[in-house]
C-alpha cells in the first residue's frame, strides 16, 4: 500500500504551532557532537544544491513534463538509486533492484489513477508497493517545498519515500513486514534519508552537493514543517513523528548506515517518541491549542517558577529577571533576552519575546509557539547555572552546555508539581527556534551560535533524556 508521507494541507496546518501544558516521557541516548564537526565530517558553509555543469539522468518517467521539478525529482531518485545499489549488498547481502514505476503528475491538473488513488488535487509524494512505484506531485507540493526551502528539501523528500522502497525490498530482514505499525515505518525511511545525505556530504553524490553547516542546518529545519500536526497520535495509522522525533531518525541515519535504521523497532519507538495527542489540561489562550501569551504576567511567572525548580539541586542563586534594559559592561546585549553575569540578572525584551511566541495564523506568516520563547528565556537562565558552578560563558563548548541544559529544563517539565508543562508540539517548537540562525538555545552569552545545527539538536537531546548532570560533564570544554 501506498505511503503518503508529504501532503501539502499539512504543510499549511503545521505553521500553527502549540504549546506549553503537558508531559513527554522517554529515554534516550547520543553521543558527544563535536562543535566543530558534524558526526565526524568537518563543518562546511559552501553552496547547497544541484551541482553546476552536470547533466540530467536519464530516467523513465510516466506522464512527466521535462521541467524544472522533474529534472529535480529525477536526478535526486537516480543519484539514491546509486547509492543504494552500493549499499543493499554492502550492509545486507541483497542485491539492489531499482523502482519499477517513476510516475510524475500534477495534482492542479487531470487527475490519473495511481496506486488505486485518483491525483486529482492530492499534492504528494509516495512510494507504492502494489506496483513498486514512486510518484510526485510537479503541480504543486515539490515548488512548495523548493520555493520555501530550497532544492534539498526536494530531495529530502523523494530520499524518504526511496527508504520506504528499500523497506519493501528488504522485508523482514529490515524487521518490517504488513502488520509494523506506521511511526516505525516513517521513522526507518527518515534514517534512510539520512544515510542518503551523509553520502552527499561525502562528496559522492553525482547530482548533488550540501553544506554540513547551512545545508543541513535547513533540511533539519525543514522537518519542522513537513511533522505530523500537533496532538497527533504516534499509534495513529500514517503518523510519521514530531519534528523532534523525525530530527532524531534523520540524525541517526546521518551518523550511521543503513543498519542502525533497521534497528528502529517497537521498542525504540516506545522509549523515544515524544509525539503525543493533546489532553483535558492543555490551555487555548485564542492562541491556538496549548499556547500561553508570554507576555502575561503569570506566564512568566510559571517559566520562572518551573526554571528554579529545574535547577535548584545545583544550589546556584537564582538570577532576577526583568522586561527593562539594563546595561552590562561585559558582555554583549542578546535579544529577545540578555544574561549579565555581574549582576546576574536577565532582561528581558517583551515585544521580540512575542514575536517568537505567538504562532502564526493559518497560511499567514508570525513567530513560532509559547515554548520557542520560553526556551530562548531558558537558554540565559542556563548561562546563570554555568557561571555558578565555575564554567566559562563564551565559545562553543557554553553554546552547547546551554542547550543542553536548556533540553534539561524542558525534561524537568515533566516532574511532578510543575505547574508549566510541555504540551503536544512543544518539543517541535524548540527544534525550529533552536535551528534558526540567531537562535540563544545554543548560543554563548554574547549570543555567539554553535555553526552546526546537528550538534545543537544532539546537546538539547542529551539534555532533555538525561538530565542538567550530563551536561556539564560532557560538554565541560
Amino acid at each position: 500500500m501506498a505511503r503518503r508521507a508529504w501532503v501539502a494541507a499539512t504543510l499549511v496546518a503545521a505553521l500553527v504551532s502549540t504549546g506549553c501544558t503537558q508531559v513527554v516521557s522517554g529515554a534516550g541516548r547520543s553521543e558527544r557532537p563535536d562543535v566543530t564537526k558534524v558526526a565526524g565530517l568537518d563543518i562546511t558553509t559552501g553552496e547547497s544544491g544541484a551541482k553546476p555543469g552536470v547533466a540530467d539522468a536519464d530516467l523513465q518517467v510516466e506522464g512527466g513534463d521535462g521541467g524544472e521539478m522533474d529534472r529535480l525529482a529525477i536526478n535526486t531518485l537516480a543519484d539514491v538509486e546509486e547509492y543504494w545499489a552500493e549499499q543493499l549488498p554492502a550492509r545486507f547481502n541483497k542485491e539492489f533492484q531499482p523502482v519499477k514505476r517513476l510516475v510524475s503528475y500534477d495534482s492542479n491538473g487531470e487527475g490519473v489513477e495511481i496506486c488505486r488513488t485518483n491525483t486529482a488535487g492530492v499534492a504528494n509524494a509516495f512510494y507504492c508497493s502494489l506496483d513498486d512505484s514512486i510518484a510526485w506531485d510537479r503541480g504543486e507540493l515539490l515548488p512548495m517545498l523548493d520555493d520555501a526551502f530550497g532544492p534539498m528539501s526536494v530531495v529530502t523528500v523523494l530520499a524518504h519515500e526511496m527508504g520506504h522502497a528499500i523497506q519493501y525490498k528488504l522485508g523482514e530482514i529490515g524487521g518490517i513486514n504488513q502488520a509494523t505499525p506506521s511511526i516505525i515505518k516513517e521513522q526507518q525511511a527518515d534514517c534512510y534519508a539520512g544515510n542518503f545525505f551523509r553520502w552527499v556530504a561525502e562528496g559522492k553524490s553525482k547530482h548533488f552537493r550540501i553544506s554540513t553547516g547551512p545545508g543541513l542546518n535547513q533540511v533539519l529545519a525543514t522537518m519542522f514543517f513537513i511533522r505530523d500536526a500537533a496532538g497527533t497520535s504516534a499509534e495513529k495509522q500514517g503518523a510519521h513523528g514530531s519534528a523532534f522525533d523525525r530530527v532524531a531518525a534523520f540524525q541517526f541515519g546521518f551518523a550511521g548506515d543503513p543498519t542502525r535504521c533497521a534497528q528502529i523497532d517497537e521498542a525504540e519507538i516506545k522509549a523515544r517518541i515524544t509525539q503525543q495527542k493533546f489532553d483535558s489540561q492543555d490551555q487555548d489562550k485564542g492562541l491556538g491549542k496549548g499556547n500561553l501569551k508570554v507576555d502575561d504576567q503569570k506566564s512568566l511567572d510559571l517559566l520562572e517558577e518551573s526554571l528554579q525548580k529545574a535547577f535548584n539541586q545545583s544550589g546556584a542563586t537564582p538570577p532576577s529577571l526583568t522586561d527593562s534594559a539594563s546595561d552590562c559592561p561585559d558582555v554583549s546585549e542578546t535579544s529577545p533576552a540578555s544574561y549579565c553575569p555581574a549582576t546576574n540578572s536577565i532582561s528581558i525584551d517583551l515585544p521580540d519575546l512575542v514575536k517568537i511566541g505567538t504562532p502564526p495564523k493559518r497560511g499567514q506568516k508570525g513567530g513560532i509557539g509559547d515554548f520557542a520563547a520560553f526556551a530562548e528565556v531558558a537558554s540565559r537562565y542556563a548561562l546563570s547555572i554555568q557561571k555558578a558552578t565555575g564554567y566559562e560563558l563564551e565559545g562553543p563548548a557554553a553554546g552547547l552546555r546551554t542547550a543542553c541544559l536548556t533540553g534539561a529544563w524542558a525534561g524537568a517539565t515533566n516532574q511532578n508539581g510543575v505547574r508549566l508543562r510541555l504540551s503536544s508540539g512543544d518539543l517541535d517548537e524548540a527544534v525550529a527556534e533552536l535551528l534558526a540562525d540567531k537562535s540563544l538555545i545554543a548560543a554563548d552569552v554574547n549570543g555567539t551560535v554553535v555553526p552546526s545545527g546537528f550538534a545543537r539538536v544532539e546537546a538539547f537531546r542529551d539534555g532533555f533524556y538525561q538530565g542538567s548532570g550530563l551536561c556539564t560533564r560532557k560538554y565541560s570544554g
